[in-house]
């Protein structure tokens, strides 16, 4: 059945018009009224849901019974993602939202190709944004990645000091003295994770992060690229 993300008050016998997103994909599939998709608006469970009209624009649909299903991964994961390049952003974005990331903050590394100001910023995350919602439809997850505002490590460590009960914060290193993940994590069901872009994170953002109470973690022997290794941290995490 497809599914829509529908960010509007819903319940049982509402009668309402999809967003233009929805409602074009709705055409594309040539759906007609009587058909039924599932609508979910990110405040959990889902909502059949009747087409009734299908306009040249617009389709309108009569939301049916909820079901109080959820699909989240078992251990919460706030990604600290340092930006990458144009595609390996957006493959990164849509793959962490599949894997269960609650938030992912895109981080202006030192090293970061990418460099977000201004309009292009603000045109950046609304494109992010629409990548985590087509994967939360795609992958069944009734609950939308949140892409926060770009901004460098230093400026997000400012604003989120640590504290009781925020759990373990991670950062991928391929320095001396990591520890292997599975220790890292032991049992913590909250984790912020840091990773670099492309040639990792600088000496100096690592030393940063470290000094904030990350923890330097590896994945083993290999060098994997910077849309690849948060990844792998994600499904360890989600099949744990």
């Amino acid at each position: 059945m497809p599914r829509f993300y529908c960010p509007a008050p819903l319940q049982t016998g509402l009668a309402l018009s999809l967003p233009s997103g929805a409602a074009r994909h709705v055409q594309v599939l040539r759906m007609q009224p009587g058909d039924v998709i599932t609508l979910f608006n990110g405040e959990g469970g889902e909502f059949e849901a009747t087409v009734t009209r299908m306009g040249r624009s617009d389709v309108d649909v009569e939301v049916g019974m909820h079901h109080p299903v959820e699909r989240e991964a078992p251990c919460q994961v706030h990604f600290l993602a340092g930006i990458t390049a144009n595609e390996r952003m957006d493959w990164l974005v849509e793959k962490a939202t599949e894997l269960g990331a609650v938030s992912i903050t895109p981080v202006m590394a030192e090293r970061s190709v990418l460099k977000l100001k201004g309009e292009r910023a603000d045109k950046k995350l609304a494109h992010w944004q629409g990548v985590a919602v087509a994967a939360a439809e795609q992958c069944g997850r009734n609950r939308v990645t949140r892409i926060d505002n770009a901004c460098t490590l230093a400026q997000w460590l400012a604003q989120h000091p640590v504290s009781a009960g925020s759990g373990v914060r991670l950062v991928l290193s391929l320095s001396e003295g990591t520890r292997p993940l599975a220790e890292a994590v032991q049992g913590q069901m909250n984790v912020t994770l840091l990773s670099g872009p492309e040639g990792g994170l600088s000496p100096a953002e690592e030393a940063l992060a470290l000094s904030a109470g990350f923890v330097p973690v590896t994945l083993g022997p290999r060098v994997l690229r910077a849309e690849t290794a948060p990844l792998a941290v994600l499904a360890a995490l989600a099949l744990r």
